[in-house]
């Protein structure tokens, strides 16, 4: 994946995509529909959970290797970790959340992502971070989570969140990050930042957030005066103006972690590309909610800030990750990993 996203090639798509969903079985009739209806078949995926995932030895400190392994996936130089902060139902019934969104849409939703459908319209999400070990010692933390109780996620979703216990499990203390990427600022992603006094949370940490985001922040936005303003005081603050790389491997294997710029959710949402030699790992943030998004890219959430600029995110990043045979690390579907193919 390019650090821009690239334009959509119709053809890599119907020559690329395939469809293979552990939960479902045959999803034959499901890759007829979406072609009757005109959509990219790169929108059915493989899913596979984040528990049972083997990742290969790499790259990473023995003291949290065989901790992390059972989570992870190996990529190139990097392991991928996700850590899961909280799960729980979400506050509105998803036909009220995802208002387009068809029978049809709902029907392939739940083939590959069972999980998420609770009774009636009700519909239960999980709340993830990502970590990325390497290259060598280095960890690079991907959002924050829902945070702890009181904090400004209090009010709707389910919090204290578990991200300093997951870490502690994973034998990390909270000074051993090196970056923490926020993918954007809302109150679930950016919760375990800084503690309830204000301090940052990592305290070796550069936190990497992008400007356009910050600058898009209305007067008494939440994330100001809980995130933004402490950690520019701490000198920790690092924003972005687009695409950057954070982080390469030299030697073998090597590669290198990128942020990309990912609008829509909101102006400044930005997404991780963890690229090795031959594999590729795309931490989407909130580009991605629900798996009806996946299934039906054209599908809005309601809480986004711009959707026709979501939608062309959504069909770029699908298009890319089918043809890269890339994997999507997703903060809210309550599968880690999906596996396009």
């Amino acid at each position: 994946m390019d650090d821009r996203l690239g334009r959509i090639d119709r053809g890599a798509l119907r020559r690329t995509a395939a469809i293979y969903v552990r939960q479902a079985g045959d999803m034959r009739e499901a890759l007829a529909g979406l072609r009757r209806r005109g959509l990219p078949t790169a929108t059915a995926a493989t899913v596979a959970g984040s528990m049972g995932i083997a990742g290969r030895a790499g790259a990473v400190p023995a003291r949290w290797r065989e901790r992390t392994a059972v989570l992870s996936r190996s990529v190139g130089a990097f392991k991928v970790v996700p850590l899961l902060d909280a799960s729980g139902p979400f506050f509105l019934d998803r036909q009220q959340a995802f208002p387009g969104a068809t029978p049809r849409d709902w029907d392939l939703a739940r083939r590959v992502d069972p999980d998420a459908f609770g009774s009636g319209e009700t519909w239960r999400l999980d709340f993830r971070c990502f970590l990325v070990c390497g290259p060598g010692d280095r960890l690079t933390l991907v959002d924050t989570g829902v945070g702890p109780a009181g904090g400004p996620a209090a009010g709707w979703a389910p919090t204290p969140g578990q991200l300093p216990s997951e870490l502690s499990r994973a034998g990390i203390d909270e000074a051993d990050i090196d970056v923490v990427v926020v993918t954007h600022l809302h109150e679930d992603h950016y919760g375990w930042s800084v503690r309830p006094d204000g301090t940052p949370m990592f305290p070796n940490a550069r936190y990497v957030i992008q400007r356009g985001e910050i600058a898009a922040l209305p007067a008494g936005d939440a994330a100001i005066a809980y995130v933004v303003d402490p950690l520019r005081a701490a000198g920790q603050l690092d924003q972005m103006d687009g695409a950057a790389r954070l982080a390469t491997a030299r030697g073998e294997p090597g590669g290198a972690i990128r942020v990309t710029p990912t609008p829509g959710h909101t102006p400044g949402h930005q997404s991780v590309i963890v690229d090795g030699d031959r594999d590729q790992v795309i931490i989407t943030g909130d580009a991605l909610v629900h798996a009806v998004q996946l299934v039906a890219p054209a599908v809005a959430y309601r809480y986004e800030a711009d959707p026709e600029a979501a939608r062309r995110t959504r069909e770029r990043l699908v298009e890319t990750a089918c043809r890269r045979h890339a994997v999507l690390a997703t903060a809210h579907l309550r599968q880690a990993w999906t596996v396009l193919r």
